[in-house]
């Protein structure tokens, strides 16, 4: 008989508590499952942003798509529906946050992520992705509590 209890080890971190954060991690995650185009991750950033909602939607497909194209790592990815994430979910998470206050750190931990030697198009779409949340009224890294413990 199979367990349908999440195994710590894929999936180590609680979903986020910021409303921001959660509305991202859906959309982020409706979109490695279904592509870019999906229309459940469209209709949850217009129920989020309201008629203002195309810039992140549109950023975020640019970060999705360039995460993609870049890689050579599969991040891991858990299902919609699920209430903790994966490291790579949080690190993710982390990462677009933090982009606009530390394009530096966020470059060295994402070449990590991705295992790649450069990743800049992603971090700017990261960057690009964070400030179309916080000039939405949804900042991203106004948490108190966040996803991971420490640094990157």
């Amino acid at each position: 008989m199979r367990s349908t209890e999440p195994s710590p080890e894929l999936l180590p971190h609680a979903a986020p508590a910021h409303p921001y954060r959660r509305l991202l991690l859906f959309a982020v995650r409706r979109m490695a499952a279904g592509g870019i185009a999906d229309a459940h991750a469209a209709h949850a950033l217009l129920t989020g942003f309201g008629l203002g909602y195309r810039r992140p939607l549109t950023l975020l497909r640019a970060l999705m798509a360039e995460l993609a194209r870049v890689s050579t790592a599969q991040l891991k990815v858990a299902p919609y529906c699920c209430a903790r994430m994966t490291c790579d979910e949080a690190m993710l998470l982390d990462l677009i946050a933090e982009a606009p206050a530390r394009p530096d750190l966020v470059h060295a931990a994402m070449r990590d992520l991705l295992h790649v030697h450069s990743c800049l198009g992603a971090v700017s779409s990261a960057e690009a992705v964070a400030n179309a949340f916080a000039d939405l009224g949804m900042p991203l890294d106004d948490c108190n509590s966040c996803n991971r413990d420490g640094t990157f």
